[in-house]
């Protein structure tokens, strides 16, 4: 029994279906897929775009000195901050953060519930700018004993000049949150009626180590 489904002319075009919606299916079948295709395409680059350049712009860095330092850094490239984490010998780690974009240098001494703050000089720049060229391309930095060039630095911390932490900006807000905050200066020295309280070693890929060390003035 042939079942006609359509006309075409008067006649009956022959049995089941008509062979005419096929290509028809088969067309919105590719279409629906290459639509799929492509939505998952945009949306991967989508997320590489907001997580592959923060990604790729922090590096941690390890620096290791001749007298055995034990200092790691995180580099973040796009926001221009160095943070330091030092260790000294009496296995006591300090955080130092240069901020090269605001232009200031964060001191947290881990046995002190205070953070120091300084502006930063056109050595300190130099310094840190180094730092920043070498680690784009090391993870790893050793310093050369015979090359390497050693200083002392003082700073004074003004105990009246008090920072409110709550107005730092960021990073350094989280880094000293529940921390009073002093400005410190850089000086000569203390001299003999003043004590240093503590120092902290930093070393750059320049081959320079600088001992910051830290005292009060008078008020």
């Amino acid at each position: 029994m042939v079942k006609c489904w359509k006309h075409s002319e008067g006649r009956c075009s022959g049995g089941g279906l008509d062979s005419s919606h096929f290509p028809h299916k088969a067309f919105w079948i590719s279409l629906s897929a290459l639509l799929l295709l492509v939505t998952v395409a945009l949306g991967l680059a989508g997320h590489l775009a907001l997580t592959g350049p923060h990604s790729k712009s922090l590096q941690s860095v390890r620096i290791t000195s001749p007298d055995q330092l034990n200092q790691s850094a995180v580099v973040d490239l796009q926001n221009r901050l160095v943070t330091f984490s030092v260790t000294s010998s009496g296995n006591r780690t300090s955080t130092v953060l240069f901020d090269v974009k605001h232009g200031l240098i964060c001191y947290k001494p881990l046995d002190q519930n205070t953070c120091f703050l300084q502006t930063m000089e056109r050595s300190d720049y130099d310094h840190v700018g180094a730092f920043l060229n070498q680690s784009q391309h090391k993870r790893n930095v050793q310093l050369s004993g015979n090359e390497t060039q050693r200083r002392t630095e003082f700073l004074g911390v003004l105990s009246a000049s008090q920072v409110n932490e709550s107005a730092l900006e960021e990073p350094l807000g989280t880094l000293c949150r529940d921390r009073s905050v002093h400005w410190t200066r850089r000086t000569d020295g203390p001299g003999k009626q003043r004590l240093v309280y503590f120092c902290i070693d930093i070393c750059f890929p320049s081959n320079i180590c600088v001992s910051v060390c830290f005292y009060y003035l008078p008020e």
